[in-house]
């Protein structure tokens, strides 16, 4: 005896006619840089922030780019890391920028007031 098959023919090719979804290629990477962007914000004068964010921030324009143009072959959680991974390095750009600029008014404010304090003539 033949088993049967719940299914027609039909029925079955139209099951896998279409691809599984998959991964965007870089979500993970833009999320982790732009975790860390925000994490070394603050040291080393902010530039290794800076370089993150920016790194993360072209990353996620190409894979923008791609989840818009086809977004049937791409998963949603992968889409929504991105997304997550851009704000992060969107804020990490910030937090950077902004204490950059802090630093360096803390530094010409230390230089500009030496010859108030007597330690240059």
């Amino acid at each position: 005896m033949e088993p049967r098959n719940s299914l027609p023919e039909d029925d079955k090719t139209n099951i896998f006619s279409q691809p599984p979804q998959q991964n965007l290629p870089n979500a993970k990477s833009v999320l982790i840089l732009g975790i860390l962007s925000i994490v070394f914000s603050i040291w080393y004068f902010s530039l290794i922030g800076v370089i993150m964010s920016i790194v993360a921030l072209v990353l996620s324009g190409k894979d923008m780019a791609q989840y818009v143009s086809n977004s049937d072959k791409y998963t949603l959680s992968s889409f929504n890391n991105l997304k997550a991974g851009r704000i992060c390095a969107f804020i990490g750009l910030t937090v950077a920028t902004i204490f950059f600029v802090f630093i360096l008014l803390l530094i010409f404010g230390i230089l500009a007031t030496m010859p108030f304090w007597g330690m240059i003539d």
